[in-house]
Protein backbone atom coordinates (compact mmCIF):
# COMPACT_ATOMS: atom_id res chain seq x y z
CA UNK A 1 0.00 0.00 0.00
CA UNK A 2 1.11 3.63 -0.77
CA UNK A 3 0.00 6.66 1.10
CA UNK A 4 0.19 10.08 0.40
CA UNK A 5 -1.65 12.72 2.38
CA UNK A 6 -3.10 16.67 1.22
CA UNK A 7 -4.21 18.40 3.94
CA UNK A 8 -7.59 20.18 3.55
CA UNK A 9 -9.31 23.14 5.20
CA UNK A 10 -11.90 22.80 7.87
CA UNK A 11 -10.19 20.02 9.95
CA UNK A 12 -9.75 17.35 7.18
CA UNK A 13 -7.19 15.24 5.14
CA UNK A 14 -7.42 13.23 2.14
CA UNK A 15 -5.46 10.28 2.23
CA UNK A 16 -4.62 8.65 -1.50
CA UNK A 17 -4.16 5.05 -0.88
CA UNK A 18 -3.14 2.75 -3.98
CA UNK A 19 -3.04 -1.03 -3.09
CA UNK A 20 -0.10 -3.56 -3.72
CA UNK A 21 -0.67 -5.84 -6.78
CA UNK A 22 -0.54 -8.32 -4.00
CA UNK A 23 -2.80 -6.71 -1.68
CA UNK A 24 -5.48 -6.41 -4.76
CA UNK A 25 -4.58 -10.08 -5.50
CA UNK A 26 -5.05 -11.57 -1.93
CA UNK A 27 -8.73 -9.65 -1.77
CA UNK A 28 -9.44 -10.75 -5.06
CA UNK A 29 -9.37 -14.55 -4.48
CA UNK A 30 -10.98 -14.13 -1.06
CA UNK A 31 -13.82 -12.25 -2.99
CA UNK A 32 -13.85 -14.90 -5.33
CA UNK A 33 -14.14 -18.38 -2.15
CA UNK A 34 -17.10 -15.59 -0.78
CA UNK A 35 -19.29 -15.40 -3.76
CA UNK A 36 -18.41 -18.86 -5.32
CA UNK A 37 -19.96 -20.56 -2.18
CA UNK A 38 -22.79 -18.01 -2.94
CA UNK A 39 -23.95 -18.03 -6.75
CA UNK A 40 -25.29 -21.22 -8.25
CA UNK A 41 -23.29 -21.72 -11.77
CA UNK A 42 -25.09 -24.46 -14.19
CA UNK A 43 -23.15 -27.72 -14.26
CA UNK A 44 -21.11 -26.90 -10.91
CA UNK A 45 -21.51 -28.10 -6.97
CA UNK A 46 -21.77 -24.44 -5.17
CA UNK A 47 -18.26 -23.99 -4.40
CA UNK A 48 -16.63 -26.29 -6.82
CA UNK A 49 -16.48 -24.06 -10.01
CA UNK A 50 -13.22 -22.66 -11.15
CA UNK A 51 -12.19 -19.12 -10.93
CA UNK A 52 -12.57 -18.29 -14.80
CA UNK A 53 -15.51 -19.68 -15.14
CA UNK A 54 -17.09 -17.69 -11.92
CA UNK A 55 -15.76 -14.53 -13.54
CA UNK A 56 -17.23 -15.54 -16.93
CA UNK A 57 -20.67 -16.31 -15.22
CA UNK A 58 -21.14 -12.95 -13.07
CA UNK A 59 -18.34 -10.41 -15.15
CA UNK A 60 -15.29 -9.29 -13.78
CA UNK A 61 -16.46 -5.80 -12.27
CA UNK A 62 -18.52 -7.97 -10.09
CA UNK A 63 -16.11 -9.78 -8.65
CA UNK A 64 -13.77 -6.79 -8.18
CA UNK A 65 -16.51 -4.70 -6.38
CA UNK A 66 -16.51 -7.69 -4.08
CA UNK A 67 -13.04 -7.67 -3.15
CA UNK A 68 -12.93 -3.74 -2.89
CA UNK A 69 -16.08 -3.57 -0.23
CA UNK A 70 -13.40 -5.57 2.10
CA UNK A 71 -10.09 -4.40 0.77
CA UNK A 72 -10.53 -0.62 1.02
CA UNK A 73 -11.59 -0.86 4.60
CA UNK A 74 -8.59 -2.48 5.13
CA UNK A 75 -6.01 -0.19 3.63
CA UNK A 76 -7.84 3.13 4.96
CA UNK A 77 -7.61 1.48 8.72
CA UNK A 78 -3.80 0.48 7.75
CA UNK A 79 -3.60 4.36 6.34
CA UNK A 80 -4.96 6.13 9.05
CA UNK A 81 -3.07 4.15 12.14
CA UNK A 82 0.74 4.54 9.56
CA UNK A 83 -0.07 8.02 9.78
CA UNK A 84 -1.28 8.46 13.22
CA UNK A 85 -4.40 9.75 12.31
CA UNK A 86 -7.73 9.60 14.85
CA UNK A 87 -10.76 10.27 12.72
CA UNK A 88 -13.67 11.43 14.76
CA UNK A 89 -16.30 9.83 11.69
CA UNK A 90 -16.29 7.19 9.00
CA UNK A 91 -14.39 8.28 6.13
CA UNK A 92 -15.58 10.01 2.67
CA UNK A 93 -14.54 7.15 0.26
CA UNK A 94 -13.92 8.14 -4.03
CA UNK A 95 -12.55 5.70 -6.25
CA UNK A 96 -10.12 7.45 -8.73
CA UNK A 97 -8.80 4.20 -10.36
CA UNK A 98 -9.57 0.66 -10.61
CA UNK A 99 -6.45 -0.84 -12.28
CA UNK A 100 -4.39 -0.39 -10.44
CA UNK A 101 -6.70 0.25 -7.21
CA UNK A 102 -6.52 3.65 -6.00
CA UNK A 103 -8.71 5.69 -4.05
CA UNK A 104 -9.22 9.00 -1.78
CA UNK A 105 -10.41 9.12 1.61
CA UNK A 106 -11.45 12.27 3.15
CA UNK A 107 -10.48 11.97 7.00
CA UNK A 108 -12.59 14.51 9.79
CA UNK A 109 -10.52 15.48 12.44
CA UNK A 110 -11.29 16.90 15.63
CA UNK A 111 -12.18 20.38 15.68
CA UNK A 112 -9.69 23.21 16.39
CA UNK A 113 -10.74 25.75 19.06
CA UNK A 114 -8.65 28.55 20.12
CA UNK A 115 -10.28 30.68 22.76
CA UNK A 116 -10.02 34.48 22.41
CA UNK A 117 -8.68 36.28 26.30
CA UNK A 118 -11.81 35.56 27.74
CA UNK A 119 -10.57 37.36 30.99
CA UNK A 120 -10.99 40.50 29.41
CA UNK A 121 -14.55 40.32 28.45
CA UNK A 122 -16.73 43.05 30.54
CA UNK A 123 -20.54 43.21 30.39
CA UNK A 124 -22.18 46.71 31.87
CA UNK A 125 -23.88 45.77 35.36
CA UNK A 126 -27.48 45.71 35.06
CA UNK A 127 -29.86 47.61 36.48
CA UNK A 128 -31.66 46.75 39.68
CA UNK A 129 -34.95 44.83 39.05
CA UNK A 130 -38.31 47.01 39.31
CA UNK A 131 -41.13 45.39 39.16
CA UNK A 132 -43.81 48.10 37.92
CA UNK A 133 -47.88 48.20 39.62
CA UNK A 134 -48.68 47.90 36.41
CA UNK A 135 -47.11 44.48 35.59
CA UNK A 136 -48.24 42.89 38.98
CA UNK A 137 -51.99 44.66 38.19
CA UNK A 138 -51.77 42.71 34.88
CA UNK A 139 -50.28 38.95 36.92
CA UNK A 140 -53.54 39.82 38.94
CA UNK A 141 -55.85 39.46 36.51
CA UNK A 142 -54.42 36.84 34.81
CA UNK A 143 -54.86 34.46 37.65
CA UNK A 144 -58.52 36.13 37.96
CA UNK A 145 -59.23 35.10 34.04
CA UNK A 146 -57.41 31.24 34.56
CA UNK A 147 -60.03 31.09 37.74
CA UNK A 148 -62.99 32.13 35.24
CA UNK A 149 -65.61 29.65 34.48
CA UNK A 150 -67.43 29.44 30.94
CA UNK A 151 -71.38 29.95 31.06
CA UNK A 152 -73.86 29.79 28.27
CA UNK A 153 -74.96 33.47 27.32
CA UNK A 154 -77.77 34.73 24.84
CA UNK A 155 -76.17 37.01 22.87
CA UNK A 156 -74.46 37.63 19.89
CA UNK A 157 -71.06 35.92 19.51
CA UNK A 158 -68.40 38.40 20.79
CA UNK A 159 -64.45 37.99 20.85
CA UNK A 160 -63.46 36.90 24.41
CA UNK A 161 -66.18 33.73 24.07
CA UNK A 162 -65.66 29.92 23.66
CA UNK A 163 -68.46 28.88 20.74
CA UNK A 164 -69.40 25.27 19.68
CA UNK A 165 -70.37 25.43 15.97
CA UNK A 166 -70.00 23.67 12.40
CA UNK A 167 -67.91 24.07 9.98
CA UNK A 168 -67.54 23.77 6.55
CA UNK A 169 -64.83 25.32 4.35
CA UNK A 170 -63.79 25.23 0.71
CA UNK A 171 -60.20 26.75 -0.77
CA UNK A 172 -60.39 27.53 -4.53
CA UNK A 173 -63.47 25.57 -4.44
CA UNK A 174 -61.89 22.12 -3.50
CA UNK A 175 -63.34 20.87 -0.01
CA UNK A 176 -60.80 21.67 3.16
CA UNK A 177 -62.37 21.60 6.34
CA UNK A 178 -65.75 19.76 7.77
CA UNK A 179 -66.23 19.86 11.35
CA UNK A 180 -69.61 19.07 13.34
CA UNK A 181 -69.40 20.55 17.09
CA UNK A 182 -66.27 21.65 17.67
CA UNK A 183 -65.20 24.23 20.49
CA UNK A 184 -63.21 27.64 19.19
CA UNK A 185 -62.22 30.25 21.22
CA UNK A 186 -62.51 33.93 20.00
CA UNK A 187 -59.12 35.30 19.73
CA UNK A 188 -58.61 38.01 17.38
CA UNK A 189 -55.37 37.28 16.97
CA UNK A 190 -55.75 33.31 16.21
CA UNK A 191 -54.06 32.33 13.38
CA UNK A 192 -56.47 29.12 13.25
CA UNK A 193 -58.20 28.17 11.03
CA UNK A 194 -57.05 30.83 9.20
CA UNK A 195 -56.07 34.68 10.04
CA UNK A 196 -58.96 36.77 10.53
CA UNK A 197 -61.82 34.19 10.99
CA UNK A 198 -62.26 35.17 14.70
CA UNK A 199 -63.12 38.62 13.51
CA UNK A 200 -65.88 37.52 11.27
CA UNK A 201 -67.44 35.57 13.72
CA UNK A 202 -68.41 38.32 15.77
CA UNK A 203 -72.31 39.40 15.59
CA UNK A 204 -72.74 35.79 14.57
CA UNK A 205 -76.37 34.36 16.36
CA UNK A 206 -76.76 31.21 17.41
CA UNK A 207 -78.16 28.73 15.06
CA UNK A 208 -78.16 31.29 12.29
CA UNK A 209 -75.35 30.16 9.68
CA UNK A 210 -72.59 32.57 8.74
CA UNK A 211 -71.01 32.56 5.23
CA UNK A 212 -67.62 34.50 4.56
CA UNK A 213 -64.76 34.39 2.43
CA UNK A 214 -60.75 35.23 3.22
CA UNK A 215 -57.76 35.23 1.47
CA UNK A 216 -54.97 33.03 3.06
CA UNK A 217 -51.83 35.39 3.83
CA UNK A 218 -48.36 34.63 1.79
CA UNK A 219 -47.10 32.94 4.76
CA UNK A 220 -49.53 30.40 5.57
CA UNK A 221 -48.09 26.79 6.48
CA UNK A 222 -49.49 25.32 3.99
CA UNK A 223 -48.08 26.08 1.78
CA UNK A 224 -50.15 25.16 -1.48
CA UNK A 225 -52.62 27.34 -0.32
CA UNK A 226 -51.33 30.61 -0.10
CA UNK A 227 -52.66 33.16 -1.94
CA UNK A 228 -56.05 31.87 -2.34
CA UNK A 229 -59.63 32.35 -1.17
CA UNK A 230 -61.22 30.38 1.56
CA UNK A 231 -64.79 30.68 1.65
CA UNK A 232 -66.62 29.24 5.20
CA UNK A 233 -69.65 28.23 6.13
CA UNK A 234 -70.61 28.31 9.91
CA UNK A 235 -73.22 27.81 11.93
CA UNK A 236 -72.55 28.42 15.84
CA UNK A 237 -74.59 25.87 18.02
CA UNK A 238 -73.97 27.46 21.45
CA UNK A 239 -72.26 30.54 22.64
CA UNK A 240 -70.28 30.51 26.18
CA UNK A 241 -68.43 33.79 27.89
CA UNK A 242 -65.82 33.41 30.94
CA UNK A 243 -67.19 34.56 34.30
CA UNK A 244 -64.78 36.49 36.36
CA UNK A 245 -64.88 35.87 39.71
CA UNK A 246 -64.12 38.83 41.69
CA UNK A 247 -60.31 40.08 43.07
CA UNK A 248 -60.96 39.78 46.79
CA UNK A 249 -59.44 38.23 49.67
CA UNK A 250 -61.38 35.02 49.63
CA UNK A 251 -60.27 34.37 45.97
CA UNK A 252 -56.72 34.73 47.66
CA UNK A 253 -57.61 32.82 50.24
CA UNK A 254 -58.70 30.07 48.10
CA UNK A 255 -56.00 30.23 45.82
CA UNK A 256 -53.53 29.40 49.13
CA UNK A 257 -52.87 32.91 50.42
CA UNK A 258 -53.44 34.80 53.49
CA UNK A 259 -55.44 37.66 51.94
CA UNK A 260 -55.72 40.05 48.77
CA UNK A 261 -52.32 42.43 49.87
CA UNK A 262 -50.46 38.97 50.59
CA UNK A 263 -51.09 37.81 47.57
CA UNK A 264 -50.27 40.78 45.44
CA UNK A 265 -46.96 41.13 47.33
CA UNK A 266 -46.03 37.44 46.80
CA UNK A 267 -47.16 37.80 43.05
CA UNK A 268 -44.58 41.37 42.69
CA UNK A 269 -41.58 38.57 44.47
CA UNK A 270 -42.40 35.77 41.47
CA UNK A 271 -42.43 38.52 38.94
CA UNK A 272 -39.32 39.63 40.16
CA UNK A 273 -37.78 36.55 40.57
CA UNK A 274 -38.79 35.64 37.12
CA UNK A 275 -37.38 38.74 35.66
CA UNK A 276 -34.06 37.97 37.68
CA UNK A 277 -34.19 34.90 35.76
CA UNK A 278 -34.35 36.15 32.35
CA UNK A 279 -31.91 38.62 33.35
CA UNK A 280 -29.46 35.91 33.87
CA UNK A 281 -29.91 34.40 31.19
CA UNK A 282 -29.76 37.49 28.53
CA UNK A 283 -26.10 38.32 30.41
CA UNK A 284 -24.81 34.54 30.00
CA UNK A 285 -26.12 34.51 25.81
CA UNK A 286 -24.22 38.45 25.83
CA UNK A 287 -20.95 36.51 27.55
CA UNK A 288 -21.35 33.73 25.35
CA UNK A 289 -21.56 35.54 21.85
CA UNK A 290 -18.81 37.77 23.26
CA UNK A 291 -16.40 34.73 23.62
CA UNK A 292 -17.28 33.59 20.02
CA UNK A 293 -16.60 37.08 18.58
CA UNK A 294 -12.93 36.56 20.21
CA UNK A 295 -12.36 33.08 19.70
CA UNK A 296 -11.42 31.15 16.79
CA UNK A 297 -13.89 27.75 15.67
CA UNK A 298 -12.62 25.23 12.87
CA UNK A 299 -14.20 22.23 12.69
CA UNK A 300 -15.14 19.24 9.56
CA UNK A 301 -18.23 20.02 7.88
CA UNK A 302 -19.58 16.37 9.06
CA UNK A 303 -20.24 17.97 12.30
CA UNK A 304 -22.60 20.52 10.88
CA UNK A 305 -24.62 18.07 9.06
CA UNK A 306 -24.92 16.22 12.19
CA UNK A 307 -26.35 19.22 13.49
CA UNK A 308 -28.97 19.66 11.43
CA UNK A 309 -29.99 16.79 11.08
CA UNK A 310 -30.10 16.61 14.92
CA UNK A 311 -32.52 20.07 14.50
CA UNK A 312 -34.80 18.16 11.71
CA UNK A 313 -35.60 15.08 13.70
CA UNK A 314 -36.19 17.59 16.95
CA UNK A 315 -38.32 20.12 15.00
CA UNK A 316 -40.15 16.71 13.63
CA UNK A 317 -41.09 14.62 16.65
CA UNK A 318 -41.83 18.61 18.48
CA UNK A 319 -44.73 18.60 15.62
CA UNK A 320 -45.80 15.18 16.37
CA UNK A 321 -44.24 13.44 13.10
CA UNK A 322 -43.07 9.82 13.70
CA UNK A 323 -40.67 10.17 10.76
CA UNK A 324 -38.49 12.73 9.10
CA UNK A 325 -40.61 12.43 5.49
CA UNK A 326 -43.68 12.51 7.20
CA UNK A 327 -42.36 16.22 8.35
CA UNK A 328 -41.29 17.24 4.89
CA UNK A 329 -44.73 16.27 3.26
CA UNK A 330 -46.75 18.47 5.50
CA UNK A 331 -44.07 21.36 4.93
CA UNK A 332 -44.38 20.98 1.29
CA UNK A 333 -40.15 21.12 1.33
CA UNK A 334 -37.55 18.77 0.25
CA UNK A 335 -35.37 17.59 2.78
CA UNK A 336 -32.10 20.05 1.09
CA UNK A 337 -34.34 22.96 1.73
CA UNK A 338 -35.70 22.03 5.44
CA UNK A 339 -31.51 21.85 5.97
CA UNK A 340 -30.82 25.17 4.19
CA UNK A 341 -32.92 26.91 6.10
CA UNK A 342 -31.81 24.61 9.37
CA UNK A 343 -27.76 25.52 8.60
CA UNK A 344 -27.45 28.83 9.71
CA UNK A 345 -28.72 27.10 13.75
CA UNK A 346 -26.68 24.66 13.39
CA UNK A 347 -23.76 26.65 12.91
CA UNK A 348 -24.54 29.23 15.75
CA UNK A 349 -25.05 26.04 17.77
CA UNK A 350 -22.54 24.44 17.14
CA UNK A 351 -19.67 26.85 17.26
CA UNK A 352 -21.51 27.72 20.96
CA UNK A 353 -20.92 24.20 22.03
CA UNK A 354 -17.66 23.66 20.90
CA UNK A 355 -16.42 27.31 22.81
CA UNK A 356 -18.10 26.32 25.62
CA UNK A 357 -16.59 22.77 25.45
CA UNK A 358 -13.05 23.92 25.30
CA UNK A 359 -13.68 26.49 28.70
CA UNK A 360 -14.63 23.85 30.56
CA UNK A 361 -11.34 22.20 29.56
CA UNK A 362 -9.47 25.56 30.24
CA UNK A 363 -11.28 26.12 33.34
CA UNK A 364 -11.02 22.75 34.67
CA UNK A 365 -14.74 22.30 35.58
CA UNK A 366 -15.80 19.08 36.84
CA UNK A 367 -19.12 17.28 37.71
CA UNK A 368 -19.02 14.93 40.46
CA UNK A 369 -21.05 11.46 40.23
CA UNK A 370 -23.18 13.20 43.40
CA UNK A 371 -24.54 16.29 41.33
CA UNK A 372 -25.55 13.53 38.60
CA UNK A 373 -27.47 11.60 40.93
CA UNK A 374 -28.43 14.67 43.00
CA UNK A 375 -29.99 15.94 39.23
CA UNK A 376 -31.62 12.64 38.64
CA UNK A 377 -33.61 12.77 41.85
CA UNK A 378 -34.67 16.27 41.45
CA UNK A 379 -35.71 15.56 37.96
CA UNK A 380 -37.55 12.40 39.14
CA UNK A 381 -39.18 13.65 42.49
CA UNK A 382 -42.56 14.17 40.41
CA UNK A 383 -42.54 10.93 38.53
CA UNK A 384 -45.48 8.69 39.19
CA UNK A 385 -43.77 5.66 38.59
CA UNK A 386 -40.25 6.89 40.83
CA UNK A 387 -38.61 3.36 40.49
CA UNK A 388 -38.85 3.11 36.75
CA UNK A 389 -37.80 6.27 35.99
CA UNK A 390 -34.56 6.06 38.01
CA UNK A 391 -34.11 3.14 36.14
CA UNK A 392 -34.27 4.73 33.08
CA UNK A 393 -31.81 8.45 34.20
CA UNK A 394 -29.60 5.07 35.15
CA UNK A 395 -28.89 4.13 31.72
CA UNK A 396 -24.97 5.11 30.90
CA UNK A 397 -26.18 7.36 27.87
CA UNK A 398 -28.72 9.11 29.63
CA UNK A 399 -26.65 10.06 32.78
CA UNK A 400 -24.11 11.31 30.81
CA UNK A 401 -26.51 13.03 28.85
CA UNK A 402 -27.28 15.11 32.27
CA UNK A 403 -23.19 15.15 33.33
CA UNK A 404 -22.84 17.14 29.73
CA UNK A 405 -25.93 19.31 30.85
CA UNK A 406 -24.49 20.19 34.27
CA UNK A 407 -20.65 21.01 32.65
CA UNK A 408 -22.65 23.52 30.12
CA UNK A 409 -24.51 25.17 33.04
CA UNK A 410 -21.71 25.37 35.49
CA UNK A 411 -19.73 26.52 32.10
CA UNK A 412 -21.86 29.01 31.79
CA UNK A 413 -21.68 30.04 35.01
CA UNK A 414 -18.08 30.42 35.08
CA UNK A 415 -18.42 32.84 32.06
CA UNK A 416 -20.62 35.32 33.37
CA UNK A 417 -18.87 35.22 36.63
CA UNK A 418 -15.22 36.39 34.62
CA UNK A 419 -17.28 38.72 32.70
CA UNK A 420 -18.90 40.47 35.61
CA UNK A 421 -15.16 40.97 37.43
CA UNK A 422 -15.87 39.00 40.30
CA UNK A 423 -14.85 34.98 39.07
CA UNK A 424 -14.78 32.76 41.95
CA UNK A 425 -13.84 29.10 41.66
CA UNK A 426 -16.87 27.29 40.88
CA UNK A 427 -15.30 24.49 38.78
CA UNK A 428 -14.84 21.48 41.00
CA UNK A 429 -17.51 19.25 41.08
CA UNK A 430 -18.80 18.40 44.58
Amino acid sequence: MKVSTENLENCQIALNIEAEASELDKSLDEAYHHLVNEVSIPGFRKGKAPRAILVQHIGKKNLLDEALEHLIPQLYKQAIESQELKPIAGPQIEITQREPVIFKAIVSLKPEVKLGDYHSIRLEPTPAIEVSEEKVNAAMEEFRKRQGAWVPVDRPVELGDLVTMDIQANVDGKPWLNHKDILYEMDKDSRSPVPGFASQLQGTEKNKERTFSLIIPDDYPIKEMRGKEGTFKVTVTEIKAKQLPELNDELAKNAGYGNLEDMRTKVAADLRVKAEARNRLELKQKALDALVEISEVNYPPILEDEEITELLRNEAQRLGFREITDYLKKANKTEEEIKQELRPIAKKRLTESLVLGKLAEEEKIEISSTEVDNKVDEITSDAEDKEKAKQFFSLPQIKQSIEQSLRTQKTMDQLLQIASGNAENITKGE
